[in-house]
C-alpha cells in the first residue's frame, strides 16, 4: 500500500513539476502570423473550393489499391511453415505476378502522368 502511495504520490509532483516548467519556458508572446487563422506564411489569395485535379484522385486511390493488396503479403512468413508451402507459394506468385500487370497496365494507360 505504501508503495502504491508514493508512487501516486512521485507521479503528481512529477506532472505538477512539468506543468510548472512548461508554463515558465513557454513562449508567451506569439507574433501576428501566429495568431492568423492561416499559419503558412500568406494570406489567402483566393477561394478554398478550387477545383482539384481528378489526376491527385487517381494516383490516390491507385496507391490505396496497391498498399491494400500488398498488406495480403504480410502474413506470408507464417504461412511458408503450413504443410503444404508449395500451394502458399503459388498463390503469392499469383498475386504478385497479378499485381505487377495491373501496374504495368495503369502505366501504360497514362494512370501515373501528371501532365497531360
Amino acid at each position: 500500500m505504501n508503495t502504491i502511495l508514493f508512487m501516486m504520490t512521485l507521479s503528481l509532483s512529477l506532472s505538477i513539476a512539468l506543468t510548472a516548467l512548461n508554463f515558465w519556458l513557454a513562449q508567451t508572446n506569439p507574433d501576428p502570423e501566429k495568431l492568423s487563422p492561416y499559419e503558412c506564411g500568406f494570406d489567402p489569395l483566393g477561394s478554398a473550393r478550387l477545383p482539384f485535379s481528378i489526376r491527385f484522385f487517381l494516383v490516390a486511390i491507385l496507391f490505396l489499391l496497391f498498399d491494400l493488396e500488398i498488406a495480403l503479403l504480410l502474413p506470408l512468413p507464417w504461412a511458408t511453415q503450413l504443410q503444404t508451402p508449395i500451394t502458399t507459394l503459388t498463390w503469392t506468385s499469383i498475386l504478385i505476378i497479378l499485381l505487377t500487370l495491373g501496374l504495368v497496365y495503369e502505366w501504360a494507360q497514362g494512370g501515373l502522368e501528371w501532365a497531360e
